[in-house]
């Protein structure tokens, strides 16, 4: 008897739960957003954590930082800043510069080649500025 009661429920659950068919699309909708300035170091010391800074423009208070597209390809790192954009009729529509920031651990002992996204030219091609950061065993003594 149990066994049909746990059956049952399971059947039930499955019946009732959420769909993986819902939709949010309508509420809000992910945007990559230009890169204006990147504050990274001249160089890294292997094994130690920096923070890179980004800074970019919103275009209105309905855009929100989500994350960061990081993808991995060798010692080459593009990198993007990923906004929520919430489909509202009440947004502020003045642009705001924001500055965000990327924990990266250096794990290589060559030189890293970052990519950063600056948006599309008049064709649609993907723009990067490109940032070239050497690897040192220790860092210099002042």
């Amino acid at each position: 008897m149990k066994k049909y009661a746990l059956l049952i429920l399971v059947f039930i659950t499955t019946l009732t739960s959420c769909s993986i068919d819902d939709d949010n699309s309508d509420l809000f909708y992910v945007n990559f957003m230009p890169i204006e300035s990147v504050d990274i170091p001249e160089y890294f010391v292997y094994g130690e954590t920096y923070e890179i800074f980004m800074t970019y423009t919103k275009p209105n208070s309905c855009y929100f930082f989500r994350d960061f597209y990081y993808a991995i390809d060798g010692n080459e790192r593009i990198v993007a800043i990923e906004n929520n954009v919430y489909q509202e009729d009440n947004c502020d529509e003045t642009p705001e510069s924001e500055t965000v920031s990327l924990n990266f651990y250096v794990t290589s002992n060559e030189t890293y080649l970052f990519k950063f996204y600056q948006g599309k030219d008049e064709e649609g091609v993907d723009q990067f500025l490109l940032v070239e950061v050497p690897i040192i065993d220790e860092r210099p003594e002042a």
